[in-house]
């Protein structure tokens, strides 16, 4: 090969389907393995390890090898230095393996339980969006930031974290700096709550875990955070109802990411009324909106409708799909759970290899301010629309 061909194969950009399955092009694949087995190894040292210590313990979930994985991966990365040829396979972890992990998650869940627990969650996501808006830009405005940095806060807070806020920041030209600051503010308070929410919402909720599911699924910004909590929840006090706390969190969170279609285009808006830029009525509209919906929540879905067809077809037939007994099928969807856990688990091992607090020095206080005051208010409010409306849900 020519070395304008090597360089040619080496600047080619994934295609589509590369980059929604990689993240980066097939020649490219071998960089992602370094990453990803230590992420791996994380995992499986942690696995072990808690299961070990519980078992010396006599309590089978008393340590959550999630929470362990996340605060090693958070050692790691800010006591030593990570080499970078680690670094595209940890991005992997957080981008690709996650969503892998969620889709996969939909198979614990029949479809009528996802609408239902999504019906139910509507109002009180709604609520809690509104709350984390509002709060953000008015104290955002009282403390004197930048509309810009305020308004990635208040996406970032109120709907997915980090993806809403790199998905917002090229409609109000956002500063490089600008976004770091609103994704260090989310990434902080969001490991907190991470970690404290499952035994705050245990305590609050009585040990109810749809309340406790519902309350993480509206309180936590990220979706990497929000699932490692439900299973940190479920690990740590033995959840054997179905659905987990983990399962009805993911679905009220995922409610919350739909929203981005709607709340990014509007939020896009009302900065560009209040700084006086004039939009191209082009760069608006339904096709932009679909774009910001998040497809990972389609695949969810779709695996909730094969547990349903496959309940039924046991139901009715005797068979799953006309081709699996009861056993084999609860073999199947059993296999599929456990390895949407390790999934997840792998990409909460991103998410601390990830975190690196070196880079948020010198960020200055009041965006943080703003961001602990955005959290507090989502909090209080998910609690309330809980305690208000949790009640109701039976599923």
């Amino acid at each position: 090969m020519t070395e304008d061909k090597k360089q040619e194969t080496s600047a080619r950009r994934p295609n589509t389907i590369e980059n929604l399955l990689l993240g980066c092009t097939v020649q490219e694949v071998p960089k992602l393995i370094p990453g990803v087995m230590l992420a791996a190894a994380l995992v499986a040292l942690f696995v072990w390890l808690t299961d070990l210590i519980n078992a010396a313990l006599g309590f089978k979930g008393l340590i959550s090898y999630i929470l362990m994985v996340i605060v090693a991966g958070i050692l790691i990365r800010n006591i030593f230095t990570v080499p970078a040829f680690f670094i595209p396979g940890i991005n992997f972890c957080l981008r690709k393996l996650l969503r892998l992990g969620i889709i996969l998650m939909g198979i614990r869940l029949s479809i009528f339980a996802v609408l239902e627990i999504g019906a139910w969650g509507i109002p009180i996501v709604v609520v809690c969006v509104l709350a984390g808006l509002v709060v953000t830009s008015y104290f955002g405005r009282l403390l004197k930031l930048p509309d810009r940095l305020a308004t990635l806060i208040a996406v970032g807070t109120g709907i997915c974290g980090a993806s809403a806020i790199v998905a917002t920041a090229p409609g109000i030209n956002a500063k490089d700096e600008e976004v770091t600051y609103a994704v260090a503010n989310i990434t902080v308070f969001g490991i907190i709550a991470l970690v404290a929410y499952p035994f705050l919402s245990h305590w609050m909720f009585g040990g109810d875990t749809t309340m406790a599911g519902l309350f993480t699924g509206t309180s936590i910004h990220e979706t990497a955070q929000v699932a490692a909590s439900g299973f940190i929840y479920d690990q740590t006090f033995g959840t054997t109802s179905n659905p987990t706390t983990a399962d009805i969190a993911m679905v009220t969170k995922l409610v919350r990411n739909a929203l981005m279609a709607i709340v990014i285009p509007a939020m896009t808006f009302i900065y560009a009324r209040r700084v006086g830029i004039v939009r191209n009525p082009s760069e608006r509209g339904f096709k932009k909106a679909l774009k910001l919906f998040p497809l990972f929540i389609l695949g969810f879905l779709v695996m909730a409708i094969i547990r349903s067809i496959g309940d039924a077809g046991i139901q009715g037939s005797g068979l799953a799909m006309g081709l699996w007994n009861e056993q084999l099928w609860a073999d199947i969807t059993g296999g599929i759970k456990q390895w949407s856990g390790y999934i997840l688990a792998t990409a909460m091992a991103g998410v601390g290899l990830g975190t690196s607090f070196k880079s948020m020095k010198g960020l200055g206080i009041r965006p943080f301010y703003v961001g602990l005051f955005a959290a507090t208010m989502v909090g209080v409010s998910a609690i309330a629309m809980v305690f208000l409306l949790g009640r109701f849900v039976t599923v």
